[in-house]
């Protein structure tokens, strides 16, 4: 009897926990719908849509650079490392430049967003419901979803894949550096050899990523902080429930787009 009970009782958790994830989603998706047709409808705020282009492109520059700097860096030292053993040390500039345009550059710049524009964006917005300010807003005829949440999605969407171009050409510079004046490579020789192997797919495959992932932290950001609980402590869940569900996702995403890309 005491073993039914507990069997029933673990069923009943699993069960609570697949509603809880499927409402989740449920809400998420609505969510998202309802940005894609305000954002498809006027009218626009175009001083907010400046102004979230600005703070989550321009501000974000630096972070995403000194990331992506370090990265190309780190990539050249470990494959010249590993190819060492196999005499083929010419194909670090290779590998560096593929790693970055496809991988290391959406991934680790959407992460940077989520940790930098993410969570701000869930803390603004939850503030603002904490202390009713949405509500003000609808008092004064003003659509908080096109005034809150489509200036940010359509500022994230936009300037991702832009950080993540910057991102591909200061990646390639780390290696490069690294690959000239530590391990002695011909400059002019990897500088060709990086031009001549990358593709125009590698880099777009890599702009698509950063269109997805800049999607997802700037839902993710606006929906935890639009549905903030009251007081501090709901601010803060909303803000680490933001960032947490926006890592995951871009991890998730990744791999599914590269599926599908490759």
């Amino acid at each position: 009897m005491q073993i039914a009970t507990q069997a029933q009782n673990f069923c009943q958790i699993i069960g609570q926990m697949v509603i809880g994830v499927c409402s989740m989603v449920g809400k998420i998706s609505f969510f998202m719908f309802d940005t894609v047709r305000h954002a498809l409808t006027p009218p626009w705020y175009g001083s907010q849509i400046l102004k979230q282009f600005l703070s989550i492109g321009f501000f974000s520059l630096a972070v995403v650079g000194m990331t992506a700097l370090f990265s190309g860096m780190v990539i050249a030292l470990q494959s010249y490392t590993g190819f060492a053993r196999f005499n083929a040390e010419g194909a670090v500039a290779n590998v560096v430049v593929l790693t970055i345009t496809r991988e290391l550059a959406p991934v680790l710049a959407g992460l940077m967003l989520a940790a930098r524009v993410g969570a701000s964006i869930a803390a603004e917005i939850g503030t603002m419901r904490v202390t009713e300010q949405i509500d003000a807003l609808r008092t004064l005829n003003v659509n908080p979803m096109k005034y809150l949440v489509v200036p940010r999605v359509m500022a994230g969407v936009v300037m991702l894949p832009a950080l993540v171009f910057i991102a591909d050409i200061i990646g390639v510079m780390g290696g490069w550096l690294v690959g000239v004046y530590v391990l002695d490579f011909s400059s002019a020789s990897y500088l060709n050899q990086t031009i001549d192997f990358v593709q125009f797919n590698d880099v777009f495959s890599g702009l698509v990523k950063a269109c997805m992932f800049g999607l997802i932290v700037t839902v993710m950001g606006c929906y935890h902080g639009y549905n903030s609980g009251r007081g501090a402590q709901g601010v803060g869940l909303a803000t680490t429930n933001a960032v947490v569900s926006s890592a995951i996702l871009i991890l998730i995403f990744n791999y599914v787009l590269t599926q599908a890309l490759f």
